[in-house]
């Protein structure tokens, strides 16, 4: 495997890029790449800095456990250093809550945008704000030992890191409800059978799933699979006949662009 310089490096979180392709990795695994707002900035970095040749972004996390989730140290009454803690955060305007809340989410945002395709790898435990940063990717390949879970009910507080519009689309208002508000691990199979995961494979055969992925992402034609992307995130808005005309526009510019009379 060729050696990448990183793009970035920091917080816990690491950039490269080869080419059309970027790699995002967690790289905190003594703590099971838990999570903080330190983290979440640089994710957000992360997005910033991918150039515009990259078509792919891999998320993938270094050690046993994707992601297990939020960092206990936020619950503390000092919370982490420099940073306001949760407490400080509730006794706040409303505005100033609102706002540091926003600043989290980006973190979770920008791996739908629709020049790229996201595709998290995911081994182990990936709960509460792990869980969300899968569901924040357009794919999933898991590992067939992954268990996914949704914590943050049994804290007394909800999901907000974008987690809860993609898993109600995936599985559905009565199947997330109950795995929101029991906090059950969801297996590889379950996950799956219900489409939270495109594909689980055997522990050792994760990045190779995730290569021949990647590589049949790669071969199909950019823009086409933007413009398909784009049709297929806008179906949740849209009526059926409003789809239609989407389609319609769509392959418009597609044939145009193919015939070299686009704009």
């Amino acid at each position: 495997m060729v050696s990448l310089e990183p793009v970035l490096d920091k917080d816990g979180v690491r950039l490269t890029v080869d080419e059309s392709v970027a790699t995002v990795t967690l790289t905190n695994a003594a703590k099971r790449n838990a999570q903080s707002p330190a983290l979440w900035r640089a994710l957000t970095q992360a997005g910033r800095s991918l150039p515009g040749t990259v078509r792919i972004v891999v998320l993938r996390a270094e050690g046993k456990s994707f992601s297990a989730g939020l960092d206990r140290q936020a619950f503390t009454p000092e919370g982490f250093d420099g940073e306001p803690s949760f407490v400080d955060l509730a006794r706040g305007s409303e505005a100033d809550l609102d706002a540091t809340i926003a600043e989290y989410q980006e973190a979770f945002t920008w791996w739908r945008r629709s020049d790229i395709v996201s595709i998290a790898a995911v081994q182990g435990h990936a709960i509460g704000a792990g869980f969300q940063l899968a569901l924040a990717c357009d794919l999933r390949v898991v590992a067939d030992d992954v268990q996914f879970a949704m914590r943050e009910t049994s804290l007394g507080l909800v999901p907000d890191l974008t987690g809860t519009h993609p898993l109600v689309s995936l599985v559905g208002y009565a199947r997330a409800l109950e795995i929101c508000a029991t906090g059950r691990f969801v297996t590889a199979e379950e996950a799956e059978r219900t489409g939270l995961a495109n594909l689980a494979v055997p522990g050792g055969q994760l990045d190779d799933a995730v290569r021949d992925l990647v590589a049949a992402l790669v071969a199909a034609p950019r823009d086409a699979v933007i413009e398909t992307k784009a049709l297929l995130r806008g179906v949740q808005g849209r009526s059926y006949e409003e789809q239609r005309v989407a389609e319609r526009a769509a392959q418009g510019r597609r044939l145009r662009d193919l015939a070299g009379v686009g704009d």
